[in-house]
């Protein structure tokens, strides 16, 4: 069973046409063999919903995921994605969830059974309060495909982490037990099990990149920072679209978000137990389900906190200390980031400062300064000269400019510039790209990138009325064999330039250099170039001047 809306279940099965047992791939992992699928439309080999830890039901609920302690003789199918984690938002819109979700995805491409092949592990963005491994919008047979006709074949890895309140609570209580940040050690013991098992799937564990977007990207910059940066060996390489090393948001300790556990408890009925923890771990589901998500629409989502353990601390102190693991990287952003989140209604300067306040950004003076009401420096891409029409906001690029500078952009300059610094590859880019079905306002905004990357001509995943490629000239489609190729590439080889029928007319993605630093511009109606990354300079070195202020209130 695939558990999608029969409105996407057409390209699931273009792209995986189950087989009878007698000829379906198996695979034997640690604990006992998988029974997968092969897609002879696309000369893969699909391992789907395979349990990387046991479920975190019960007793285990709001504990550090641990690992299977069983095994079985036979086989087991792995035929079919697992529900995604518990969440809150669209994300979640097409597809069952479960708490019983810990799984792992693994796409293989056929006819590299006598070789090992270089792995690529995603991991799902959406806030870290919703999203899965099995959202269709990350397909990768798309990008694994074309990394076997570029002739830089990898095997596509996606799983699931438990989200929101179910992975990233708070409170003294839980800190004492060393229960914080249940949701990023899922991820961590999901690397574990790769290094494991990836072998049972022709895949080398010596060679894995970790790969991600926003919540996922950010979720990327953490493991290169984990444990004061220490290197467990999990991953060669990482690759971080719209999220870095240094958090985009204020980074709060477990103790912060103490309210929301003190809400919880109140509004589950157990404020008056012993256990406050055990009392919640023996709630009914539906009933903590309930309360979690009004406490959601109340307070908003939960990120992972400092503990001292795993994350000890900001990721600006951290780079500059140079506590990360120093393996090679791509780190890029969208032109227009802040569009996707910026305020609306910002007719004028006063407006303006408004949203700075509501963000708590220190020295609003300075900003307003940095980021003056200038349509040649607040670019939207589809905009040119002109202001946005209501209900934007004729100074609405001024705040959306800013927005993405402080959220994303300018961390993704500083991570760039930290590892030049250390002598390390980095290859930086911008998208500079508009899907269909975007309104001209948003421009190349958050997201954007991912039909692109993931090569998903189809559209798999998307709602019906923002596929992304419906209707699009054919410099988009060349856009997305350059960036999946770009990819795949990378992972294949560190190298995003040396893949087989690259465009000669495209000039190679220089690595990021501190004394003539270059990102890449990937855009769909002129030839993708690079440029020197300098623009907004004076914005986003002050951002990142203050970082310990901007990043960490």
């Amino acid at each position: 069973m695939v558990y999608l809306l029969s409105a996407l279940s057409f390209a699931i099965l273009v792209v995986a046409t189950p087989v009878h047992s007698a000829g379906a791939p198996t695979a034997a992992i640690r604990n006992g063999t998988y029974q997968g699928v092969r897609s002879y439309e696309y000369d893969q080999d699909f391992f789907l919903g395979m349990a990387y830890a046991q479920p975190p039901l019960r007793n285990l609920r709001f504990r550090q995921a641990r690992s299977l302690n069983t095994t079985w003789t036979g086989t087991r199918e792995a035929t079919s994605y697992s529900p995604l984690c518990v969440g809150y938002g669209l994300d979640q819109t097409f597809y069952t969830q479960s708490e019983d979700c810990l799984t792992i995805n693994v796409i293989r491409p056929v006819g590299y059974e006598n070789q090992t092949l270089p792995v690529g592990v995603w991991i799902h963005g959406g806030g870290y309060v919703n999203g899965g491994g099995g959202d269709q919008r990350y397909n990768q047979s798309f990008i694994v495909d074309q990394s076997v006709k570029i002739g830089r074949p990898f095997i596509g890895v996606s799983f699931n982490y438990r989200l929101h309140g179910w992975g990233f609570l708070g409170s003294r209580e839980l800190a004492s037990e060393g229960l914080t940040n249940i949701g990023y050690h899922d991820q961590r013991l999901a690397l574990h099990w790769v290094q494991e098992n990836i072998g049972a799937f022709n895949g080398d564990a010596s060679k894995v990149t970790i790969w991600g977007e926003s919540a996922g990207a950010a979720s990327v910059g953490l493991h290169l920072t984990a444990y004061g940066g220490r290197d467990d060996g999990l991953f060669r390489a990482a690759i971080m679209q719209s999220g870095n090393p240094i958090f985009y948001s204020a980074q709060k300790n477990s103790s912060q978000y103490q309210n929301v556990f003190d809400q919880l408890v109140g509004r589950s009925g157990c404020n008056n137990t012993l256990d406050k923890v055990d009392c919640l771990r023996q709630l009914p589901f539906e009933r903590l389900n309930a309360t979690m998500g009004a406490l959601y629409l109340e307070y908003g989502g939960l990120n992972p906190s400092i503990d001292n353990d795993i994350i000890r601390g900001y990721g600006s102190v951290q780079l500059s200390r140079g506590e990360f693991v120093k393996v090679p990287i791509i780190t890029g952003a969208n032109s227009d980031e802040g569009a996707s989140f910026s305020a609306q209604g910002i007719n004028d300067t006063s407006a303006f400062r408004a949203t700075l306040s509501s963000i708590s950004v220190p020295n609003q003076d300075k900003i307003l300064a940095l980021y003056p009401d200038s349509l040649a420096q607040n670019v939207v891409a589809s905009l040119g000269d002109q202001r946005p029409a209501l209900p934007y906001g004729s100074q609405f690029r001024r705040s959306a400019t800013y927005q993405g500078d402080y959220v994303f952009i300018a961390a993704r300059r500083q991570t760039a510039a930290t590892w030049a610094a250390h002598g390390l590859s980095a290859y930086a880019y911008r998208f500079n790209a508009i899907p269909h079905g975007v309104p001209p306002e948003i421009g190349a905004g958050h997201f954007k990138e991912i039909g692109y990357v993931f090569r998903n001509f189809l559209g798999v995943g998307n709602r019906p009325d923002i596929k992304p490629f419906e209707g699009m000239p054919e410099g988009h489609f060349e856009l997305s064999r350059l960036m999946s190729s770009s990819w795949a590439s990378f992972i294949h080889d560190l190298d995003p330039n040396g893949w087989n029928g690259r465009p000669r007319d495209v000039e190679a993605w220089p690595k990021y250099d501190g004394g003539n630093p270059l990102d890449f511009v990937f855009d769909a109606n002129v030839t993708s170039h690079a440029e020197g990354d300098s623009w907004r300079k004076e914005g986003i070195d002050w951002i990142n001047q203050n970082a310990a202020r901007v990043y960490s209130r």
